[in-house]
């Protein structure tokens, strides 16, 4: 059914048929209202948010499928492939035709327009055409990753969609296709090509089970995680277009993870009886007083060292930090800053004395801006920085590997089993093959969540993730070494760029396990004790290079005054030093 608020905006178009729109609203007041028609829309056009960084990955290039990109003239050269494949199935049609598929698919139009947010604008058989054609174009796309047992093989289908040549005569890459049919406004509802292999075998149980087996084969083909499940029937019945399956093969429904997770506690069961009985063992074998005795020095040891160890720490922490602060005030108080400035003036003419007589002016200077107006700042400053990228607060993978942490790689769950071992500083992370289709799969399973999810954002939350902790092509380098990113591509550069190009087009949301492991990486990061230290030097040293200024002129101060004061006098007489040795 027709959204009436978009269909009223959409009336404003000089290019709508007014008669043509009325008469759609009266037949959609007639018909009676039943489940089909009351589901929300799942098809939706991209959030200009997102659309606005990089609008290639959400507009299809080479075919159109739907309505919504249906009219474009640059892509009417796939339609000779479309008819192509609707003329297949009409060979392959038992007792009907291909018009009967059309008048069959013409009689769920409010069901088909009900699955689109944007208002339709063409009547009732130009829709039915279009999903029937199109529907055909998918089908037979689809064929080829369906895998047939031929004796102890497996066979891929052969489909003529297979060798698509493009505009210039040479065979169309495939992956250009591909990328085209994952998009969100690129979407036709399933209930559609279901029907279609209804009529082609006669058979409602055949035609699920070839539905079934081709989006298995296209998300085992396209997905960039491993489906960590074998897909069911009900996830056909409930999925509203490809791109939502590939989202619920991402994030299994309910009932599937609630079956994962009683498969994965009786393996939990299993791996306790066996630790119980190692313990027992190992009671066994420490029975020996002379045993015990060791093991309990060795704790309390290990206790007084850790102790020793924590309040050494703080001490050094805790004074390097007062210590810095009393020198820095020390060093750039008012009076000592007085008492400086006098000698610049009267030993400015002395040689040499003009190399440091102009940092230290400068120094001065700067404090006294500083102190003076800590507030003001030029608007033009403001203005030219260029706006800081959102992004999730969370060290690089090199970072985090430097402090101690360790990556390993899921071998069974989904992206809510993404944890941190605080006993052991392991963070596990899904497995991801990254390929030249990845980076539009990834932005447009985040469209479909961020337009059809109406409770926590899991996937987006992901994406942010990895996003925060991938910057530079050293840290993909690290993940792909523990296996965790399996990168198809060139170069690491390249998949370091799919998720920093990423970040600029994501609104940071929260999911409270995947942001109790970020709270749970961050507090480890921050206090190790190398950390902090490198933190105070930044901050304390590094970061005031104006006080390491003031030292060094100092010290040359010092060293040219003694150089002077030596050209003067003999500085062995002075110090009584005799290089040569005394002879007499």
């Amino acid at each position: 059914m027709p959204n009436l608020k978009s269909s009223s905006i959409s009336s404003q178009s000089p290019d709508i048929d007014e008669d043509q729109w009325v008469i759609q609203i009266k037949r959609c007041m007639e018909e009676e209202t039943d489940e089909d028609t009351e589901m929300p829309a799942s098809i939706f056009n991209v959030p200009k948010s997102l659309v606005s960084s990089n609008p290639e990955f959400f507009t299809p290039r080479d075919v159109a499928i739907g309505p919504y990109h249906h009219w474009r003239s640059e892509l009417y050269e796939m339609e000779r492939y479309k008819l192509l494949a609707a003329k297949l199935i009409q060979k392959q049609l038992q007792q009907s035709k291909f018009e009967d598929v059309v008048k069959h698919l013409s009689k769920h139009e409010s069901r088909i327009r009900a699955y689109y947010h944007k208002y339709l604008d063409f009547n009732g058989d130009t829709l039915a055409w279009m999903m029937a054609i199109d529907a055909s174009f998918l089908l037979e796309l689809l064929q080829v990753f369906v895998l047939k047992e031929s004796g102890k093989e497996l066979t891929r289908v052969s489909s003529r969609m297979s060798n698509l040549r493009d505009f210039a005569g040479t065979k169309s890459a495939h992956n250009a296709v591909l990328r085209d049919m994952v998009m969100l406004e690129n979407q036709i509802p399933l209930f559609v090509l279901r029907m279609v292999l209804e009529i082609r075998y006669l058979s409602e149980e055949a035609a699920n089970e070839i539905l079934l087996s081709m989006l298995a084969g296209i998300c085992k083909n396209l997905l960039p995680f491993k489906v960590i499940h074998k897909p069911l029937k009900i996830e056909v019945d409930r999925s509203a277009h490809l791109l939502d399956f590939m989202y619920r093969m991402v994030l299994p429904p309910p009932e599937v993870e609630d079956s994962l997770k009683k498969t994965e506690i009786v393996e939990k069961e299993k791996e306790v009886t066996d630790e119980e009985q190692l313990e027992v063992v190992e009671l066994l074998d420490s029975s020996n007083p002379v045993s015990q005795a060791l093991d309990q020095i060795k704790i309390l040891f290990t206790k007084l060292l850790n102790g020793l160890l924590t309040i050494l720490k703080k001490l050094f922490t805790n004074l390097f930090k007062v210590t810095l602060k009393i020198v820095s005030k020390i060093l750039l108080s008012g009076p000592l800053k007085i008492i400086l400035k006098l000698p610049l003036s009267l030993f400015s003419k002395i040689p040499g004395f003009s190399l440091i007589a102009q940092p230290l002016e400068s120094l001065f200077s700067s404090q006294n801006k500083e102190s003076i107006k800590p507030e003001e700042e030029s608007s033009s400053d403001t203005i030219t920085k260029p706006p800081l990228v959102e992004e999730i607060a969370i060290p690089s993978v090199s970072e985090l590997s430097k402090s101690g942490v360790r990556f390993k790689p899921l071998k069974e769950g989904t992206i809510l089993d993404i944890d941190f071992d605080m006993k052991t500083f392991t963070l596990r992370l899904p497995v991801i093959n990254l390929d030249v289709n990845s980076e539009v799969v990834l932005r447009n399973l985040v469209a479909y969540e961020v337009s059809v999810v109406s409770g926590p954002l899991v996937f987006t939350r992901y994406c942010e993730l990895m996003t925060g902790i991938i910057d530079t092509e050293d840290d993909v380098k690290l993940l792909r070494e523990k296996g965790i990113v399996v990168n198809r591509l060139n170069k690491d550069a390249e998949a370091a760029n799919i998720w920093n190009g990423m970040s600029k087009s994501i609104k940071l949301n929260k999911v409270k396990k995947l942001d109790k492991v970020i709270e749970n990486v961050n507090n480890f990061y921050a206090n190790r004790w190398k950390i902090r230290v490198a933190k105070y030097l930044q901050k304390y040293v590094f970061g005031s290079w104006k006080c390491l200024t003031l030292l060094a002129a100092i010290f040359l101060l010092l060293m040219m005054a003694l150089q002077s004061i030596c050209s003067v006098y003999s500085c062995s007489r002075l110090f009584h030093v005799d290089y040569l040795g005394t002879t007499d």
